[in-house]
């Protein structure tokens, strides 16, 4: 017997709520295909279908099902429908990185929420409008690579915005008396806060945002707000504080056995030993985040463990070793085409060969390779080397080094290219002036054999000629290439006769782009709604406006339709990237003070008698 479109899809939502998405999408899908006539639960199938494609992170067939319950609610004018399917596909747009976008459709959400007084909805849409200014903000400050508190004013903007919808739902929530929605605009305030700069304000959300998790038994919420922590107190300078708030991720990380956040943990954890001078500890830290790394195959993760180790070991003076791990890092970082890491590596392997004494070695076999290389080159250019007078007198026996070119026939007439295109035109030299030309243009050499160039010289006309030609031809043909609407022989009548057939053939265009078929896939019966889709007699859709309104604002960010570059290897065992610029920006400063002095560079030292 074969199931019904209820069946399978209480069967898909089952297994969406075990985390088995991608058995749930064959079973609302197959629900789609039996199909009903009940518009609320197609509905919810549509819904549950995006958000387990958003979770399988196909985000473009999530958008697909989120709009088609957008059409569906607007369709039936289910308004608190229309609101969870704006704020569903304005968190999608979001994750695709289509932020004003994704802005309009939450505001949408918002909108609609406070009309309908629903509060939870309203709480929920401003809760998302934070996410999403949170994330361009973000977005932004990663492409200028500041740091923290050091960001331009289009980013401090959407940063400061995002706070504000934070804290208005953060009221709305306490109002609610939902401490798990409080935990979770606790981290965001503070994670806001931390970008901007505010890291007290950032500590203390983050610490309440940890005692919702612990009072939850939230363990990844938890390891988050203590790795947050961490991060904070680096920024203030309590590495200390940092530290021990580091090893609590870690033992978290290990409880969940989360192995990619173990390894961010070791890593953070040797960096702040390495401000703290303690380069031991720095060490057995990033040799477990080595390990996990290339365990991971995250060759990123490698490059920054053997950044981290060369460091430490220049550090402590062992630089047979800081040597080894400064090589490797330079073999990732050019392996993964990272520029910035490469440009460093190369730095520090030149200063610990330096110290070695490995330099000068190497300058001296870089020149040796270098005149090997001249001498390889001087004896492939033999043929060409002329005899001295001496020499050629001696030589009378043997053929000489260079032939002689065969003398080029002076009374001989070139057809130009030109008159080969055009079939028209003279000659445009006598035998005379070709005569005294090609005289002209033989030149002797030392050794009294001659070379004609009049050969190369009437090549090169020949040439120019040839490209001439094809520009006048090509002239000529250019209003060919071209269609006239103004011509004197077409009316005004005419005119608007052609420009009516052509919006009549446009007309029939757009309409075959649109989805005739099935408007909404799993639609049985209710005719009345898609006449209602219908109604506006060329195709569109209800909310085909509202999408217009996404155009527009889509034709205002003309650049992210541009080719972008490569997006950046994932590198699951690091951090984020605002905590590396951290430790690279202090460590620079100490550079001088790891770095030993070369054995003829130390002082001289005197004995005290």
């Amino acid at each position: 017997m074969e199931a019904s479109c209820m069946e399978l899809a209480l069967e898909g939502e089952r297994l969406c709520k075990t985390g088995n998405c991608r058995e749930a999408v064959r079973y609302l899908e197959a629900a789609v295909r039996v199909g009903t006539d009940d518009l609320q639960t197609l509905s919810a199938i549509y819904s549950q279908l995006g958000n387990a494609y958003f979770y399988l992170q196909d985000y473009l067939k999530a958008l697909t099902y989120h709009k088609h319950d957008l059409t569906l609610a607007r369709s039936i004018e289910d308004r608190l429908g229309e609101a969870k399917a704006s704020g569903n596909i304005g968190n999608t747009l979001k994750v695709l990185g289509k932020y004003d976008e994704a802005i309009l459709c939450c505001q949408k959400h918002l909108e609609i929420s406070k009309e309908l007084r629903d509060t939870v909805g309203e709480a929920r849409a401003l809760y998302n409008l934070g996410n999403v200014y949170h994330a361009k903000g973000k977005s932004a400050g990663k492409a200028g690579h500041q740091e923290p508190g050091d960001f331009p004013e289009t980013v401090t903007s959407c940063l400061k915005q995002a706070i504000v919808y934070y804290e208005t739902n953060l009221q709305i929530v306490r109002e609610l008396n939902d401490r798990a929605a409080q935990g979770r605009a606790c981290g965001n305030l503070g994670n806001t806060h931390y970008l901007l700069g505010n890291f007290d304000l950032a500590i203390k959300y983050h610490e309440e945002r940890l005692s919702i998790a612990k009072e939850f038994g939230d363990k990844p919420a938890e390891r988050r707000a203590y790795s947050n922590l961490g991060n904070s107190h680096v920024f203030l300078g309590d590495f200390g504080a940092a530290a021990e708030y580091y090893k609590k991720t870690l033992d978290v990380a290990r409880q969940l056995r989360d192995v990619a956040m173990e390894a961010q943990a070791c890593y953070s954890l040797g960096n702040t030993y390495t401000l703290m001078r303690e380069y031991e500890a720095a060490i057995e830290y990033h040799v477990k985040h080595l390990k996990i790394a290339q365990q991971l195959q995250d060759r990123v993760g490698e490059g920054r463990a053997c950044w981290s180790l060369g460091n430490a070991h220049a550090a402590l003076a062992h630089h047979e070793k800081a040597l080894h791990y400064a090589t490797l890092h330079f073999q990732i970082s050019r392996e993964v085409g990272d520029r910035t890491g490469e440009v460093t590596a190369q730095m520090n392997l030149v200063d610990l060969q330096t110290v070695l004494g490995l330099s000068k070695k190497g300058q001296d076999e870089d020149r040796q390779g270098r005149d090997a290389r001249s001498r390889r080159k001087s004896m492939e250019n033999l043929e060409f080397m002329s005899l001295t007078p001496e020499k050629q007198n001696g030589a009378t026996a043997h053929q000489p080094l260079v032939k002689p070119l065969k003398p080029v026939n002076k009374n001989k007439k070139k057809t130009s290219s030109k008159e080969k295109l055009s079939r028209k035109g003279s000659d445009t030299s006598s035998d005379s002036g070709g005569s005294a030309n090609s005289a002209g243009s033989n030149r002797a050499t030392s050794n009294g054999v001659k070379l004609d160039t009049s050969q190369l010289d009437e090549d090169d006309q020949v040439q120019n000629d040839f490209f001439d030609a094809i520009s006048r031809f090509q002239e000529k043909r250019i209003n060919d290439q071209r269609v006239s609407f103004g011509s004197d022989d077409m009316d005004a009548a005419n005119k608007e006769d052609l420009l009516d057939k052509i919006a009549n053939f446009q007309g029939k265009r757009l309409n075959e782009q649109r989805a005739n078929v099935e408007l909404l896939p799993g639609l049985r019966g209710h005719r009345e709604v898609v006449d209602r889709l219908l109604a506006s007699g060329d195709g569109a859709v209800p909310d085909d406006d509202f999408f217009e309104m996404l155009m527009r604002c889509q034709g205002a960010r003309m650049e992210d339709q541009r080719s972008s570059f490569p997006a950046s290897r994932p590198a699951p065992t690091v951090p984020d990237e605002d905590f590396f610029g951290l430790i690279q920006r202090i460590q620079s400063r100490r550079i001088e003070e790891q770095r030993t002095d070369a054995p003829w560079e130390r002082p001289a030292k005197t004995r005290e008698v």
